[in-house]
């Protein structure tokens, strides 16, 4: 690319989610931990908030989009946690279903749930590498 053509990746916006019914979604997704940054219900959107980043989880309703389990492979979306073994227990204790156990990942540990709609989010932590983590 010529310099007139090129650009730089400066940071994450938004992740965005598509779910079916937007008020199930943000039940599911508090129970999950998250806190609602704020939630249009006539746009069909809401923000949950991630830390302290501006960035975050933006649902959006899409019409006639019915429940499903997720696909494998399917996209998975990961945030930082300081202990995913802990954040599985407090999940379980939540009602929140977990795809499985937690198990190891090069950095840590990561445990898996999906949304009523089949989005994957994951709970990582750097317990292994925590001089990569948020919090070293």
């Amino acid at each position: 690319m010529s310099d007139d053509q090129s650009y730089e990746l400066l940071g994450f916006d938004n992740a965005l989610l598509p779910v079916g019914d937007l008020g199930a979604a943000v039940g599911f997704y508090e129970r999950a931990g998250f806190a609602v940054g704020f939630r249009l219900d006539e746009a069909g959107i809401a923000l949950l908030k991630v830390g302290g980043e501006t960035p975050g989880i933006l649902l959006r309703q899409e019409d006639g989009l019915g429940q499903r389990p997720p696909a494998w492979p399917s996209p998975r979306l990961w945030v930082e946690v300081g202990d995913a073994r802990k954040a599985a227990r407090a999940l379980a204790a939540a009602g929140v279903p977990l795809l499985d156990e937690p198990f190891p990942v090069a950095t840590g540990w990561t445990v898996e749930i999906a949304d009523p709609w089949g989005n994957v989010i994951g709970f990582t932590d750097y317990s292994k590498r925590p001089e990569l983590g948020r919090r070293p």
